[in-house]
């Protein structure tokens, strides 16, 4: 399985409308997008889309292109959040136990 995040600096003071938009759910359907896993993640000042899943780069590329996409609506509410030009970041370590303790 391939992981990618996309890691977003929030402007300052955009933590709560941030977690407004984050609470309203995926612009896409979960269960249809091929993706295994979704997770957000939000701290003060950044928000970490991480998507999970076979060809999970290509996927995303097809969500964002897709014309008269939802996420393309939802970008430009999330567009006066934004501080700065979103980051793609990639797995560099992971480690998973076993299940031996």
């Amino acid at each position: 399985m391939a992981q990618v995040a996309i890691v977003v600096t929030l402007e300052s003071g955009a933590e709560e409308r941030a977690r407004q938009l984050i609470e309203q759910g995926p612009p896409f359907d979960p269960t249809t997008s091929g993706f295994t896993r979704h997770t957000i993640f939000l701290s003060a000042g950044e928000v970490v889309f991480v998507f999970e899943g076979r060809e999970v780069e290509w996927r995303l590329d097809e969500l964002v292109d897709r014309p008269f996409s939802l996420v393309r609506d939802a970008l430009e509410h999330w567009r006066p959040l934004v501080g700065g030009p979103p980051r793609l970041a990639r797995v560099a370590y992971e480690w998973e136990s076993n299940g031996d303790s």
